[in-house]
């Protein structure tokens, strides 16, 4: 079956050929009859339009692949300037939010008579217990052990260690660390201890005091080593039914630690340097 099918299909192409080739000698010879003429022209015509079509599709489907070519490098020249315009973006962003954090280091600045030395956070104690950071100025710009370290918009706490590009600041959420405080509103005294994770505690304050969720707490001066006014943080909750004479409350800190990337160091009081 299959032998007897192309043996068909052959010899239809053989006719084809042979009509082809008479058309086109009685076209260049004008020979034949009118008839003649007409049957080779109606065999041949299908023959020529399925050609003439062909070639048609060969040539817009090659158009349609060149037209492709082309579009897919406008396509990664497109999606390569996207990726440099949002780079520049991006630098512009970072730019923009440090000349933010800048302008409020120099509005706290502006709020103290202090000489101040802007530093860098360079590093962070991954101790789970110990809460500190490094930064990027020591003893060659003036800083020695004790000096308090502030940002936006209070307190860090104190450098404990200084070598002479490089110095320790020991965070006052450190358990370790002590601060002499008072409560903004009625003035009342007590002592800030670190709580780590936690934030602080505030203690030794009385259970006869009026202290209320809300309530603002700064540095008392109190000590010698922090200036009072420092914002140090807020009261987030005051329990008054714990066993013994001390209110046991929970103050949240003003300055977020995990976001410091810049602080101030107060060096010396402006009176010292005339």
């Amino acid at each position: 079956m299959h032998l007897r099918n192309y043996k068909n299909v052959i010899f239809v192409v053989v006719l084809l050929v042979l009509a082809l080739i008479l058309l086109s000698y009685n076209f260049k010879h004008e020979t034949g009859t009118g008839l003649v003429k007409k049957i080779v022209l109606e065999a041949a015509a299908p023959v020529q339009k399925i050609f003439v079509l062909s070639v048609k599709s060969v040539s817009d489907a090659w158009l349609r692949y060149i037209f492709l070519v082309g579009l897919e490098q406008d396509n990664r020249d497109l999606k390569k300037k996207i990726n440099e315009l949002n780079a520049e973006l991006v630098l512009y962003q970072e730019g923009y939010l440090e000349s933010q954090r800048l302008k409020k280091l120099l509005s706290l600045k502006d709020s103290h008579n202090y000489h101040f030395v802007a530093a860098q956070v360079i590093a962070r104690e991954p101790a789970a217990l110990s809460r500190t950071i490094m930064i990027n100025k020591g003893s060659a710009h003036g800083l020695k052990m004790g000096m308090p370290v502030i940002a936006p918009p209070g307190l860090v706490g104190r450098l404990t260690d200084v070598s002479w590009h490089a110095s320790k600041v020991l965070l006052f959420i450190d358990e370790s660390s002590n601060i002499d405080v008072l409560l903004q509103r009625t003035r009342t005294q007590g002592i800030i201890r670190g709580a780590g994770a936690r934030g602080c505690i505030l203690k030794y304050i009385s259970k006869t005091q009026d202290v209320k969720e809300g309530e603002v707490v700064v540095s008392s001066g109190i000590g010698g080593v922090f200036p009072k006014g420092l914002l140090i943080g807020v009261v987030s909750n005051v329990d008054r039914q714990d066993a013994g004479l001390f209110l046991k409350i929970n103050v949240t800190p003003f300055v977020d630690f995990t976001k410091l990337e810049e602080v101030l160091v107060l060096a010396t009081e402006e009176e010292e340097k005339h």
